[in-house]
Parts: C-alpha cells; structure tokens; sequence
C-alpha cells in the first residue's frame, strides 16, 4: 500500500504554524466574509504538489483515508449530538423528502451533466452523481449550529448532511463495481445490509453507552465533566468500530449519527459536556483534513477536462442542488427564503473526498479522472460556501424578521435546561 511521502517533523510543524494562525485568526473570520475552512485549503494547495511541494502527501495512502475517516466520525457524532428529541418527533418530513427526493434527483442531474459535458459513460456519470450527491457535515457545521437560523431549517440540513453521506455509500459502492466489472457485487443485498445494519448498530451502542455510564444519586458521586466528554468520544468510535468490525458488517457513519442521536436524548448531561469541550477537537481535525486535501490537488488534476469540468461543478452546486431542493420541497409549505438557503447550503466536503479516494483506489479505468471532476467540485464548494455562511446566516435572518417568522432563541444544548413547563424542548 501506498504511504503518505511526507515527514512527520514536516507535518508537526505545518500543523503547528496553522494551530497557532488559525487561532490567533479566529476573531477576525467571525466578523468577517473570511472562512478559515477556505483558507486552510488554499494552505494546504499552497504547500502541497501544486504549489511549493513542502507537503506531498499520497491520495491513496492508508494514512489519507484513515484521516478523512476519522473527521467524519468526530463530526458526525457532534452533529448528531445536536439533534433536538422534540424537533426529531415533529419536524422530520423535510429531511426525509431531501433524503428520499432531493438526494436521488441531485445524483441524476449530475450524472446526466457528467454524461454530456464531459463525455464519461453512464456508469462513470452516475458514479460521479451518486459521489456529488451527499451533502458535508463539516463545511455545514457552522450553519446547523448558528442559533439565528430557525431551528426547523437548522434540524432539518443537520439530519441531512449526517445521514446522506452513509446513505450514498451504497450507491458509491455499487457504480464503482460496475465501473470495474465486479460480477459478483449483488448491490440490492448490500444496500439493505449497509445501511439496515447501520442503523440497527448505532442504536444498540447507544442505548448500551447511555445505560452504562451511571446516574449519580448524590453530587459527589457524580462522573466529572471531563470523564463522561472522554466517555462521549469514545462511544463514537466504538459505535463506527462495532458497525464496520462485526459480522454481519454494516455501514458505520451511519451508525455514528444515530448513536449521537440515541445518546444525547437519552443522557442529556453525556451531551452537554461533550459539546462543551468539542469545539477543540473538530476545529483540529478539520484543519487536518482540508490541508491535507488541498495538497492533494494539483491544477493539472483539477482542470484535466478544461472548461467542461467548471460547467459540471456550477451545474452542481448551482443547478441540481437548488432544482433538487425545490421539487422536494414542493407543497411542504416550506417559505421560500427558507427553500433558497437550504438550497444553496448543500456543500461537498469530507464525504465526497473520502468516497473519492476509494474509487481512485479501484480498477476503474477513468478512476483518476473521475477523482479530479470530484476533487474540483469539493475545492469550489470549500471556499463558495465558506465564504458565504456567515453572510448567509445574516440574509436569512433578516428576511425572517422582516416577514415576521424569526424565532426567539432556543437554549443551547450546553445551557442548562429550562425547568419543565417553561415551554422548553424535552
């Protein structure tokens, strides 16, 4: 297997440096258009083959899968931390008909652009399609946090960049077979065991973590705050182990995202304190991941197919996206500002990078090709959505104000909870 060709010492002060400009930049992104996400990928491009060469990392080494395995497990756990029980119970039908609807019309969009800009055959297309489909957990963060987006839009893109990704997979899965001539991949079975089992997994780890951690009857029994955030962590990743480890063999991100889910419903004081101490270890690891796969790119590998390559990327983030949403949608009574923002806030990130880097590591024919069209589309969305949550976030809420819709704040999850029948969420 290919390894990573870059040094540790190398690494160690790459991420240093960015650890300390990155925190020393921090106030100014908040108030500004500035996204530290886009900065830490035209780094990472600046640094890497493109650019200087100090970083020169290999896209199908164990080390940059590992790596974009990792994020997504720290993040998908997070977000699914933040799923609120009573918005789970009655504010579910936008993300199902995103998932149900939007997702597959998006694929398909795509893959007939694929097909006609580019040329690549059906398969290759909708290969491309079902890799540029699932919306990222980690550029979206920032949204599906921010307490002056309504909280239906918040819960609604939260469930949906953390449930789309695993539910892609499969898809992903089945057209790289068939780009590779695998004869023995029955995609309809694995489908059903994927994404069944991942399910099924992740609500048992999390049940099994919430019952096993003790209550404290008294306050000086009481597990420190410390003790149960390092217990949050590591159900995560037991959770993605158990799910991808044990026979029968089901998908693990999907398993992470319900057992976040499971848990902090069941243990809200679990949640609070991983939430409270999160912030660190996700701001860390996506540093690592989009420097890493901006050094990955090169402008050769981004722009192979020249001028029909940025057509299928605008096709993407600014026609399938927003056409996928709209139909979707339609009849939900969902306003239309709300429609428009959750259209434009469908980023490709880690999801779509890491399900790259397995179809580079197959038998496909057009395999690099296929990573560059991904890769591309994956840089424009880290530095146009980047750019444009903060204003984003500002155009929406002054448009719900103005039509009367805004919302008062719903308390943080960190915050300590209204006491019943204040009208707080259970």
């Amino acid at each position: 297997m290919a390894l990573a060709t870059v040094s540790f010492d190398t690494s160690a002060l790459v991420l240093g440096a960015l650890l300390m400009g990155g925190a020393l930049a921090a106030g100014l992104a908040k108030r500004s258009f500035l996204s530290l996400t886009a900065v830490f990928v035209l780094i990472g491009f600046a640094l890497g083959d493109g650019g200087l060469g100090v970083l020169a990392f290999d896209a199908e080494s164990a080390f940059v899968h590992d790596l974009a395995v990792v994020a997504l497990i720290v993040i998908l756990f997070r977000d699914g931390l933040e799923v609120e029980s009573e918005m789970l119970q009655k504010a579910w039908h936008l993300p199902l008909r995103k998932l149900v609807l939007a997702m597959p019309i998006t694929c398909v969009l795509v893959a007939v652009a694929a097909h006609e800009l580019i040329g690549l055959g059906w398969i290759e297309s909708f290969l491309i399609g079902a890799l540029l489909s699932p919306t990222d957990p980690v550029l979206s963060s920032s949204v599906v946090t921010n307490p002056r987006v309504p909280r239906m839009v918040r819960h609604s893109l939260n469930l949906e960049s953390g449930l789309n990704d695993g539910l892609a997979l499969p898809a992903v899965l089945a057209f790289a077979a068939a780009a590779a001539s695998t004869e023995d991949f029955v995609w309809w079975q694995f489908v059903l065991q994927d994404v069944t089992l991942g399910l099924v997994f992740g609500l048992i780890v999390g049940w099994a973590a919430a019952k096993t951690m003790p209550r404290a009857s008294r306050m000086d029994q009481s597990i420190s705050a410390h003790a149960q955030a390092l217990y949050g962590l590591g159900t995560a990743f037991a959770a993605y182990g158990v799910a991808v480890a044990l026979p029968p063999h089901g998908n693990g991100f999907i398993a992470v995202f319900v057992c976040a889910i499971t848990l902090g419903i069941l243990r809200a004081d679990i949640r609070e304190n991983f939430e409270a101490r999160a912030d660190d270890i996700v701001e860390i690891v996506k540093l690592g991941i989009f420097v890493v796969f901006g050094s990955l790119l090169s402008f050769g590998l981004l722009f192979e197919d020249g001028w029909a390559a940025v057509a299928l990327v605008v096709v993407t983030i600014a026609v399938a996206r927003p056409v996928a949403i709209w139909i979707a949608l339609a009849g939900t009574g969902t306003s239309t500002t709300r429609k428009a923002f959750m259209a434009w806030f469908g980023p490709k990130g880690v999801a779509t990078m890491a399900f790259s880097i397995f179809v580079l590591a197959e038998a496909i024919p057009d395999g690099e090709r296929i990573f560059g069209l991904a890769a591309l589309c994956v840089f424009v969305s880290c530095l146009v959505h980047g750019l444009t949550d903060t204003p984003g976030v500002e155009w929406l809420a002054r448009r719900e104000s103005a039509s009367g819709r805004a919302e008062p704040p719903a308390p943080s999850p960190t915050e300590t909870p209204t006491p019943p029948g204040a009208g707080a969420p259970a």
